[in-house]
């Protein structure tokens, strides 16, 4: 089976080296990839989200499957330009359609389908131009703290937790007045602060059935201590202490089951993963964000820890028979800390030299994000630019191997978390 990847993050490298393993794959191509995914398959000079040319590489190609690693191209639509051209058609897009994607494309979207479906989430009202007078009202009066949403895309950076009715007004009139956040926040979702811990639970789905992936937690603000700016992520752990079975058997019950079956009764097309972005509040799980694919940093996490091989999952997801699989995960413990650019998640330099890599070994993992190759040498090229995961008996011995090998891999400006998972550690 030939398969291409879309995208160029630690997702796609974990995904490239998942997918590699599988006897089914016979070529794995990665667009745009970076200098990790090279190791196993080959790197296309091509956009996520240029159509035309992703669909003159698979016809040349003859490519078998196509994977989306990153919302862009889900929410800009490729299923549905891959199922309304003839010569395409017949590839599976491992993603949902561009109506399902909306799932992440809009927070509006999400919040009245969950509405409608009964799911768990905090209470919200939306707002744009032209009820701009009443959301200043509203906010007003709003009890403290107040969450404000960007309702589209912005690359995980159009949340705002704001702690004074002044703050809320000042950051609601930066993301409408200003386009803070561009086209994104012409709508503001404005939600309920909800008090509790956060979790990452994932999904494959067939558009009928599902089966659940290994839970993870991440840890997306710069600073230890969960202080700072937000970012991407800064690091991940899976599985997560808290999400028991009996918890996990309430988010099957209360969330995943009738995400999927609300999908199925509104006749939206999905096949692919769903990401729940969920808050555990008194023991009970709300809905914080859905995404339309696998997270970063927890992609680094839950594939290291899952055993089924890839390629057969997704050809149960084409043939609607997910309820004939099993999901195995390794029993063991994974951590994942993210090296990042000086400066980041604000201004930082890139083509700095990266020294000390480790080679792959059977319990450990360096997974390029921001990386290039280029003269023999790989640099820096992004603001994320390598995870490294561990695998160990338990979670504290995970993540000292992870900082052990972050402070051995050098380039100019690293900086890491010293303190991803410490809610669980001693």
């Amino acid at each position: 089976m030939n398969i291409l990847l879309l995208g160029s993050g630690g997702r796609e490298h974990a995904l490239a080296w998942k997918l590699a393993q599988s006897a089914a794959c016979s070529n794995l191509f990665i667009a745009p990839g970076n200098a990790g995914t090279s190791a196993h398959g080959t790197n296309v000079n091509m956009g996520v989200s240029d159509f035309e040319q992703i669909r003159a590489f698979c016809i040349e190609n003859k490519i078998d499957l196509l994977i989306p690693g990153s919302e862009e191209p889900l929410v800009k639509g490729v299923y549905d330009f891959f199922k309304a051209d003839e010569a395409l058609r017949h590839i599976p897009v491992m993603g949902p359609s561009q109506t399902g994607a909306q799932l992440e494309g809009s927070k509006a979207f999400a919040k009245q389908f969950m509405q409608r479906h009964n799911i768990p989430t905090a209470a919200y009202r939306e707002f744009s131009e032209e009820n701009f007078d009443e959301g200043v009202a509203y906010l007003r009066q709003h009890s403290l703290p107040i969450v404000l949403k960007a309702d589209g895309l912005a690359a995980g950076k159009g949340v705002v937790i704001t702690s004074s009715h002044d703050e809320a007004v000042a950051e609601f009139e930066e993301m409408i007045k200003a386009a803070k956040f561009g086209d994104a926040s012409k709508k503001v979702v404005v939600e309920q602060f909800l008090t509790g811990i956060e979790l990452s639970v994932f999904v494959l789905t067939d558009g009928k059935n599902y089966q659940v992936l290994p839970t993870a937690k991440d840890y997306k603000r710069i600073g230890e201590g969960d202080t700072g700016l937000n970012t991407g992520g800064m690091g991940a752990i899976s599985p997560v202490p808290f999400a028991t079975d009996a918890f996990m058997q309430l988010v099957e019950d209360r969330i995943i089951r009738p995400t999927v079956e609300g999908l199925a009764k509104e006749q939206i097309v999905y096949q692919g993963f769903i990401f729940f972005g969920l808050i555990k509040v008194e023991g009970e799980p709300f809905v914080i964000e859905y995404n339309c694919r696998m997270g970063d940093p927890e992609t680094e996490v839950v594939m290291p820890r899952l055993q089924n091989d890839l390629v057969e999952l997704f050809e149960a997801v084409q043939q609607q028979a997910l309820d004939t699989v099993k999901v195995f995960e390794d029993p063991r413990a994974a951590a994942t800390v993210m090296l990042v650019s000086e400066g980041y998640p604000e201004a930082y330099e890139k083509g700095r030299e990266i020294t000390a890599i480790p080679a792959p070994a059977r319990d450990q993992l360096v997974f390029h994000a921001g990386t290039k190759a280029e003269g023999g040498k790989v640099l820096t090229n992004g603001g994320r630019v390598l995870t490294v995961t561990s695998l160990a008996s338990d979670l504290q011995l995970a993540l000292a191997h992870s900082k052990q090998t972050a402070e051995q891999i050098q380039f100019g400006g690293k900086y890491y978390r010293r303190d991803i998972g410490y809610e669980f550690v001693s």
